[in-house]
């Protein structure tokens, strides 16, 4: 029994420490590279469909702002209006895939049971990240341009350009898709050892201050809009320290 021990001890911790091979910065570069190659690939495609049908396309892209109309200011203006929300809707429709890139990137740094946890990542990246974009899209956005267009009513006539809508509701969307992803980047950290619970426990007061900053980044200049957004990352927060310490427990008890 005592010379069993030390050998399937050795043998497990092989296993566990089992990696791709190293790999050069040159060749982390190529395949950084390469990766977005495919992904911009993908969301060209998809952007292409979605420009096909781009009236469509536009219509539903503009739904939050209600009965407000946009204009355009250069000759150019309209054509590059679809082009820049076929792009964005390409970009959503291909997120799995963007996504899968992304994880076959940092695929070859981690052990092989965390290989084995790549879809099942790739796909909660990916309804994380569309729930975020879908909460900013239906209710974010709506509240905040017929907010921020009430200041100065009476004084002022709002003159909406199609790209400042464009830029200030894609991005919008892209930080909220992202924001939403925390857990599953707590659950990687913790597996690489990288957080523990109790450094995310401890650190919730920084944690707090930091998406309050966050949020007053990329939203518009009001409180309740940044509210928004900072509650449900908080609770992403708190969900994370959920999620690092069930890793952290399977771990030991491995």
């Amino acid at each position: 029994m005592t010379e069993d021990k030390p050998v399937e001890t050795k043998i497990s911790q092989s296993n566990k420490q089992e990696k791709s091979g190293s790999m050069s910065l040159w060749d982390h570069l190529e395949e950084l590279r390469k990766r977005i190659i495919w992904s911009l690939l993908a969301i060209a495609l998809t952007g292409g469909v979605a420009l096909y049908f781009g009236d469509e396309v536009f219509h539903f892209f503009i739904k939050p702002l209600g009965d407000i109309e946009l204009h355009v200011t250069t000759i150019t203006a309209s054509f590059y209006s679809y082009v820049i929300v076929s792009a964005l809707a390409g970009f959503f429709v291909s997120a799995p895939f963007v996504f899968y890139q992304m994880w076959r990137f940092v695929a070859p740094g981690l052990y092989v049971s965390e290989k084995r946890m790549l879809i099942p990542a790739i796909t909660i990246s990916t309804l994380l990240f569309l729930i975020g974009a879908g909460f900013c899209f239906k209710i974010i956005l709506p509240y905040s341009i017929t907010y921020l267009i009430s200041y100065g009513e009476g004084l002022f006539t709002p003159i909406i350009t199609v790209d400042s809508y464009l830029s200030f509701a894609g991005w919008m969307m892209i930080a909220f898709g992202a924001g939403f992803n925390m857990p599953v980047v707590a659950f990687f950290t913790a597996k690489m050892g990288l957080v523990t619970p109790e450094a995310l426990a401890k650190g919730r007061r920084i944690a707090f201050v930091a998406i309050l900053i966050f949020a007053a980044i990329i939203t518009p200049p009001d409180v309740m809009t940044q509210l928004l957004l900072s509650a449900p990352l908080y609770l992403l927060y708190e969900i994370s320290i959920v999620v690092v310490r069930v890793v952290v427990k399977r771990e030991n008890n491995d």
